[in-house]
């Protein structure tokens, strides 16, 4: 991890969330997780492909932006009972995880309705910057 518990340097490994998932068999009450993996693609950019994603964050504002994001959706779905984010800083290659969500709840609906929504926070709120890398050797900065 990087500082954040919510950042984690270089790609997501794949079975972080698959550890996550197993790891409370305890909690009986909730019924459904559900799970987004964010993957670097190999986009075409002005004739550039790119070869990965350099991310860089305000690790001192993820924490706060991540609560905040967490107290918004509780208060939203009443049947949430965890939210697990993950986002990668440093260089992520194509093809490599660079977010984990997962959401878990008693029912599927608002499993389904508050994975999407914190996907969309997350894009929104959290202070995390992207420079393309290019297989040419040129970069350039995502808004």
């Amino acid at each position: 991890m990087n500082g954040s518990k919510y950042l984690i340097e270089g790609p997501v490994p794949p079975g972080y969330l698959t550890d996550l998932a197993a790891g409370r068999p305890e909690k009986t009450s909730s019924g459904a997780q559900s799970i987004f993996l964010g993957k670097v693609r190999d986009d075409k950019v002005d004739e550039k492909t790119v070869s990965g994603i350099e991310y860089s964050a305000y690790q001192e504002m993820v924490e706060p932006v991540v609560q905040s994001i967490k107290d918004e959706l509780f208060k939203k779905y009443s049947d949430l009972s965890d939210v697990q984010i993950i986002h990668s800083t440093g260089l992520v290659k194509c093809g490599e995880i660079s977010l984990a969500v997962m959401v878990t709840s008693g029912h599927r609906k608002q499993s389904f309705a508050a994975l999407a929504e914190c996907v969309e926070l997350i894009k929104e709120k959290l202070p995390v910057w992207k420079k393309e890398l290019f297989s040419d050797g040129t970069s350039r900065w995502i808004e």
